[in-house]
């Protein structure tokens, strides 16, 4: 949801400077996000970059494939494709696209992209009696996929499929018992996909020596996320024990807005869980919470904030 694409490409090239491991751009109804990956690639030296996520209906997977191996060409091999099952609000009012059965989808088009990445044929639909074709590029089989799931179902498809598996907004002290839930899928899918799941996910992060207007800004976006952006985040967040938040914050923004967000006291242990804000030493404290809960700790940054806020975000969070 950040429209000033001057600023995505000035917080990469800052991150690449700072040693982060790696910058993930999301695609929601504005950029096209393998574009300005495209940008940053051309303009970083070492980070990966990461499709953070590229929606399953949005694309077909010849076009997910063919994305994939250009920019894993022109970042000289430092892109991670991200896959992910959306939302039904973004799917059918954006893409006009039926939102029926989103895990099979996600299941679908991840093996067919993996088999054209391979240098395969894709696997065409049963009763199709088209020639399947083959990616007309150089195979590159280790490119990495990230999915990002956060039902049971599409938790299951990245479990068995995914390298990485990157969730969004889910509450911090959910990890420790989820993370064994999806091993023992993962085992017990052995020979599906070779070699140890890493997890990627973190809090929204919003750095400012007035802790208050930190609080507003990290705030904004999570009402934003659990109001306006369908059902599946605040059912998430519910569903984790975080039911009376969830409604209080609802019931704060009948008219959400992503700049004037609210999260009423009452709902201040979720968005603890949720987000790390304050002072540069509130920041690195919050985020060694989420060190030892994650493989890979990700920072995400509210969209709209004005750069000197992220400039100081990126700064105090750098690892």
């Amino acid at each position: 949801m950040e429209t000033r694409r001057d600023v995505i490409v000035r917080a990469a090239m800052l991150a690449d400077s700072l040693g982060y491991e790696s910058f993930s751009l999301p695609e929601g109804w504005g950029f096209d996000s393998t574009l300005v990956l495209t940008e940053i690639a051309l303009r970083t030296q070492r980070i990966t970059l990461v499709s953070g996520i590229l929606s399953v209906w949005g694309r077909t997977p010849g076009t997910l494939a063919m994305s994939a191996a250009t920019l894993h060409q022109i970042s000289g091999g430092r892109y991670v494709l991200g896959l992910g099952p959306s939302t039904r609000a973004l799917v059918e009012g954006f893409h006009d696209v039926p939102f029926r059965h989103p895990a099979d989808r996600l299941r679908d088009v991840t093996l067919a992209v993996r088999a054209l990445l391979a240098g395969e044929r894709i696997p065409l639909a049963a009763g199709s009696s088209a020639h399947p074709l083959r990616l007309g590029q150089p195979a590159v089989p280790d490119l990495p996929i990230w999915i990002a799931a956060m039902g049971p179902h599409a938790v299951r498809v990245a479990a068995e499929l995914a390298d990485g598996w990157m969730p969004a907004w889910v509450p911090r002290d959910r990890f420790a018992s989820w993370i064994p839930e999806v091993t023992k899928m993962r085992d017990a899918a052995s020979g599906r996909r070779p070699g140890p799941l890493t997890v990627v996910s973190g809090p929204t992060v919003v750095c400012d020596e007035n802790v208050e207007t930190a609080r507003g800004a990290a705030a904004s976006c999570a009402a934003w996320y659990l109001c306006a952006m369908g059902d599946v985040y605040a059912r998430c967040v519910s569903e984790q024990g975080f039911a009376a938040e969830v409604a209080a914050i609802r019931a704060a923004n009948p008219k959400p807005s992503l700049q004037k967000g609210l999260v009423p006291l009452e709902a201040q242990a979720a968005l603890d869980q949720l987000t790390v804000y304050g002072t540069r030493v509130q920041v690195r404290a919050g985020l060694e919470q989420w060190d030892s809960v994650v493989d890979l700790v990700s920072i995400g940054l509210a969209p709209g904030m004005p750069w000197e806020s992220l400039e100081a975000t990126l700064r105090a969070a750098a690892p």
